[in-house]
């Protein structure tokens, strides 16, 4: 069977009654497809294709968040899309991810999620496996943030991992043409602040 993928855009492919062992060969032979996301959560495989549009956003996420972290002196490891698991149960991949306060951690303080599709209660469910304290969901030029407690994922206002982070400013500056101009800005933004 042959799929046609459209590479402008965001596609989403979920199916389920899949088990671990199939997942990770599924997981092999998609180790040298650039753009392509897999997770796994109770025998649910999603196959995400990400756009040029979507890898953008999220890597500029990342690049206004390290002029933040140099700005506040905040210690940081930038843990990228690097694969999240949990043996035999889920396996998560986040856009970007950061260990916060360690430059050598590999266990993300927070993961980011850019949404061109559906998915982010699912996502959280995973993430709630995984452990991770905060994620946060960039959709149509707004961020919703999620810190983890006992029972589950809360929606926040202000980051609990980044207390002093304006995250309108960030969403603001993320949403500008120019990257250069949006770096100046945030970066001008925080020095105010």
């Amino acid at each position: 069977m042959t799929i046609a993928l459209d590479k402008t855009k965001d596609q989403r492919l979920v199916h389920s009654g899949i088990s671990w062992q199939q997942f990770k060969l599924l997981q092999q032979s998609f180790a040298d497809s650039p753009g392509i996301r897999l997770a796994f959560y109770k025998g649910e495989i999603e196959i995400l294709t990400v756009s040029p549009d979507h890898e953008s956003i999220s890597r500029m996420i990342t690049g206004l968040l390290i002029v933040y972290f140099l700005n506040k002196d905040i210690e940081f490891n930038p843990l990228g899309s690097f694969t999240q698991e949990k043996e035999e149960e889920v396996s998560a991949q986040a856009d970007e991810s950061f260990a916060i306060g360690s430059s050598t951690s590999t266990k993300p303080d927070l993961s980011v999620e850019v949404i061109f599709t559906s998915g982010s209660e699912r996502k959280l469910t995973r993430y709630k496996v995984l452990g991770v304290p905060e994620v946060w969901f960039w959709e149509d030029g707004l961020f919703k943030l999620y810190r983890l407690r006992e029972s589950g994922y809360e929606q926040i206002e202000r980051s609990e991992v980044l207390p002093d982070l304006d995250i309108n400013l960030l969403a603001r500056c993320l949403m500008m043409a120019s990257k250069v101009e949006a770096l100046k800005a945030f970066q001008q933004g925080i020095a105010k602040a």
